[in-house]
């Protein structure tokens, strides 16, 4: 802990207030039931090792993909090409990835608390950590949790005060593909989402009208029909 601020201390008063000691952990980690969109629900385990009681805390969580902390198979590595480019590249290119930032305020406790932490996912391939999740067929998501933020307490004097965490407060889960993938064929059966430019939109609704096709996925698969299937384009 550091940066200290207190309520009614000045001085050398100040400067000699004990804080509390926080270490955090993921214990659990799983699908929000009932979330409108779909959401992951991590459970945060917070140890108080001082033995003062903690009025609350304004919490800031940075979540990370630790990608070098898995064996890919083939089909994985393919998929993720787009993302790291070839393996041979790996080493360089597949490094920790942000996925998203969250807030949370955890009530008073003394010694020992949990709390949920819950993170709304996209299907939007156009961001990189969907694209990540999608190509994975099975194991687990290596997933760092970087904790900042403030922590309230009563201290010693009597006195209000907080705190700023340290910045090594982390942890780390590793979340099971399956989770992931469960919760995407929950809220989007069967489906994938494709964002288009809109220009390349009207295109392929002029196609799919004048054509008679009933659906989206039969104007594409009568475009991919018709596509050449040769990788380098020579149709042989």
């Amino acid at each position: 802990m550091n940066d200290i601020g207190t309520v009614g201390l000045t001085g050398d008063v100040a400067r000699s207030v004990n804080v509390p000691a926080l270490a955090f952990g993921v214990v659990d980690g799983g699908v929000e039931p009932g979330a409108a969109a779909p959401t992951l629900r991590f459970t945060i385990a917070i140890d108080e090792s001082s033995g003062m009681p903690v009025q609350s805390v304004m919490l800031t969580v940075q979540l990370y993909i630790a990608v070098n902390q898995r064996r890919y198979q083939r089909v994985e590595q393919e998929r993720l090409g787009d993302v790291f480019g070839v393996p041979e590249r790996w080493p360089e290119t597949a490094r920790r990835l942000y996925w998203t930032r969250a807030t949370l305020v955890v009530p008073s406790f003394e010694r020992h608390t949990t709390t949920a932490l819950l993170v709304p996912c996209t299907y939007d391939f156009d961001v990189v950590s969907a694209k990540y999740f999608h190509a994975l067929e099975q194991g687990e998501i290596p997933l760092e949790f970087l904790f900042s933020g403030s922590v309230f307490f009563t201290n010693q004097h009597g006195a209000l005060a907080t705190a700023r965490l340290a910045w090594e407060s982390e942890a780390a889960y590793r979340l099971p593909v399956r989770v992931w993938k469960d919760m995407m064929d929950q809220y989007f059966p069967g489906s994938a989402w494709l964002r288009l430019r809109r220009d390349a939109f009207d295109r392929l609704h002029a196609y799919k009208v004048a054509q008679g096709l009933p659906g989206w996925d039969q104007a594409i698969e009568a475009l991919l029909a018709t596509a050449d299937p040769a990788p380098n384009g020579t149709g042989e």
